[in-house]
């Protein structure tokens, strides 16, 4: 076996944040993919809690380059950090990750850094500076030498607008050896809405490869919409409000999406009138949601840049969605949506909502709920029945998120910046949002190559997802009588 290519992984190993990982193309190139930020109890692990593992505790002198598969916090966010370690490198991404990279740093800047002004545009300007926008499907050449010719591929990964999966092509030509080496990034699923789904590469010598959901398959994804009305049905019968933690960038906008749509398909049948949060009482029965009146209140003044952004990047939406704009709908602009931008109104609304119970439903970040505006609605609204929190995506170990969910349903509390908060609100979750891939689909992105990984390294998942995913991986390659090296790294 020959010594290059090699890889190091330095994060997304014992968890699903933080994920890094660094090809040695040979003893001079090395290429990262990723540098996020770890969250929840990946933060506080390996013994660095006080710095929240931030630091870059690796050498760059042989990194080339950085490419960011998608710009989720926890695959970009510690960016800062590299470049302030040294990095000079170009950072490759596509498209619409270029135009939403700046945004997601610039965010990150200003809570971990400075909110000066001044410094954050000087950063903005370097970011945007050292940006190389690829086309999707486009090879790029990184390096061209008697010892190396590197290129790099980008391709949909269906996990968030802009997301990729990355394929890097090696050749030594003194050697003529040639290895094909894929990192599949965040995977996303089939049926979900703005996006195609994500094919997989045509092969691969070596697959770094997520796990999420390596240990379960989703609720079926064809009737979510039918169910996350149902369920916000269910919770607007207490008469109080729908909270949903989600994230900025992706998530939120696919419920927005979802949200019009249901809307959209109630409106046939009832007469519409324009949302107003001011109405002192539900125009609606205690028995039925008059959908066309009900705000959808979008607190999150990152969420609502998102989204604008989104909107921006129609042409990379999936043919489904362009049909709706076609026909005069806005998707992710409905005249029942309410945006929260400063602070002052972030408040009002929280005393508002918590004060009247009126019926409403309210996306505010983070997904996770360890930061941002959602906690400020979750302690004022978790101790009162009347009030539904409904989570749509993954819940990692440590976050209040995860123990809401858990201890929620059960009447438990949570800890919040050291103060207990016990749960009377309703608890839901509906696993058919998650914008990662099944146990299912990341069988079918291996199984969908036409020439199967010999090598797969299995990343970005907590220890239960890596194991059940290698164990049906490994009794499929014995299936198929193919020899596989799997390897789950520490």
């Amino acid at each position: 076996m020959p010594l290059f290519p090699q890889i190091t992984h330095h994060g997304a190993v014992s968890g699903v944040t933080g994920s890094c990982h660094e090809l040695h193309a040979d003893g001079a190139n090395s290429y990262l993919v990723d540098c996020g930020l770890f969250q929840g109890a990946d933060a506080s692990s390996g013994g660095r809690a006080g710095q929240g593992r931030l630091d870059i505790e690796f050498p760059l002198d042989t990194v080339r380059a950085l490419i960011a598969t998608h710009v989720h916090i926890d695959h970009v966010g510690r960016i800062p950090y590299l470049l302030a370690a040294g990095f000079k490198g170009p950072i490759l991404c596509s498209e619409p990750s270029a135009k939403l990279l700046p945004i997601v740093l610039e965010d990150a800047f200003k809570l971990g850094v400075s909110r000066d002004q001044r410094q954050v545009e000087r950063y903005i300007k370097l970011i945007e500076q050292r940006i190389i926008a690829l086309p999707y499907k486009i090879w790029f050449t990184l390096q061209e030498s008697a010892e190396l010719i590197c290129r790099v591929r980008l391709q949909r990964a269906g996990h968030i607008l802009g997301s990729a999966y990355v394929e890097f092509d090696l050749q030594y030509p003194r050697t003529g050896e040639k290895k094909r080496v894929v990192f599949s990034g965040d995977l996303g699923a089939p049926h979900a809405p703005l996006l195609p789904a994500p094919k997989p590469p045509h092969c691969a010598d070596i697959l770094v490869i997520e796990s999420t959901y390596g240990d379960r398959n989703h609720e079926d994804r064809r009737t979510r919409r039918q169910r996350l009305e149902a369920v916000i049905e269910r919770a607007l019968k207490d008469q109080g409000t729908v909270l949903i933690p989600a994230f900025s960038i992706g998530r939120t906008q696919e419920l927005l999406y979802e949200l019009e749509t249901i809307i959209h398909n109630k409106a046939k049948r009832l007469p519409v009138v324009g949302a107003s949060l001011l109405a002192n009482s539900p125009s609606d029965s205690e028995n039925s949601t008059n959908w066309p009146e009900l705000p959808i209140i979008l607190d999150s003044p990152l969420a609502s840049r998102f989204t604008a952004a989104y909107r921006e990047l129609q042409p990379f939406w999936n043919q489904e969605a362009l049909k709706r704009v076609q026909s005069g709908r806005r998707p992710l602009g409905f005249e029942q949506l309410i945006t929260v931008d400063s602070h002052g109104e972030h408040i009002r609304m929280v005393q508002h909502l918590a004060r009247t119970a009126r019926p409403a439903i309210v996306i505010a970040g983070n997904g996770m709920c360890s930061s941002g505006r959602i906690v400020n609605y979750l302690k004022a609204m978790l101790g009162d029945s009347r009030h539904n929190v409904l989570f749509v995506g993954y819940q990692a170990a440590g976050t209040p998120g995860r123990a809401i969910q858990s201890h929620g349903p059960a009447g438990g509390y949570v800890d919040f910046e050291g103060e207990r908060l016990d749960i009377s609100a309703g608890i839901s979750s509906i696993g058919g949002y998650s914008a990662h891939a099944d146990q299912d689909g990341l069988i079918k992105f291996v199984t969908g190559m036409r020439r199967m990984p010999s090598h797969i390294r299995i990343v970005h998942g907590e220890q239960k997802a890596k194991q059940t995913l290698a164990e049906r991986l490994d009794a499929l390659y014995q299936g198929k009588q193919q020899a596989l090296q799997l390897t789950i790294p520490q």
